[in-house]
């Protein structure tokens, strides 16, 4: 008998993510979790009839759900909170005073640009051989059929010469017979 489905909740950014499922495991497996969120207060099991409804009939489903308008969720900001968040690997919080870190510079795609050329000379070169070969094909296909008429001429007058031969063969074997 399968097992009856319960709905959980965690956050993701500014929604709640549901999810229908059978187990604790099932949630977290559902929402691509690599940690444990219940253990971590992150999420929870819910029992609201009405937050219930959409995941119970979509189970296995994620649904988000914002936590409020753009504006609601501006407003619950606090007051003297930072606009621009760290860099990562930047260690402690700087001052909120502090200069902004420099943009760091953009990737340098030599590398993607030559191997891009690489791959266009080695098509170019491929078309070429190409061309070559149905040049090559066609040459050999009209000696092909040359070969073919020169030898049904050639076999069109060696049958006559047979016909010709034969024929004065069996008129000589007759009068031999006589």
């Amino acid at each position: 008998m399968a097992r009856k489905l319960k709905v959980f909740r965690t956050a993701a950014g500014f929604h709640d993510a549901y999810v229908a499922a059978a187990s604790r495991t099932a949630a977290l497996a559902a929402w691509g979790a690599t940690a444990d969120l219940f253990a971590r207060g992150a999420a929870e099991e819910v029992t609201d009839a009405a937050l219930m409804a959409e995941p119970l009939a979509h189970p296995g489903e994620v649904i988000k759900r914002s936590r409020g308008s753009a504006a609601e969720q501006f407003a619950a900001l606090p007051v003297d909170a930072p606009r621009a968040t760290p860099k990562r690997g930047a260690g402690a919080a700087s001052a909120p005073d502090a200069a902004p870190a420099p943009r760091p510079r953009k990737p340098d795609r030599a590398a993607l640009d030559a191997a891009e050329e690489a791959l266009a000379v080695l098509d170019r070169a491929f078309r070429t051989t190409q061309r070559e070969l149905a040049r090559r094909q066609a040459d050999l296909d009209r000696e092909r059929r040359d070969a073919i008429a020169a030898h049904e001429r050639e076999a069109a007058e060696l049958e006559q010469a047979r016909a010709a031969a034969k024929a004065a063969y069996d008129a000589a074997l007759d009068r031999w017979r006589r």
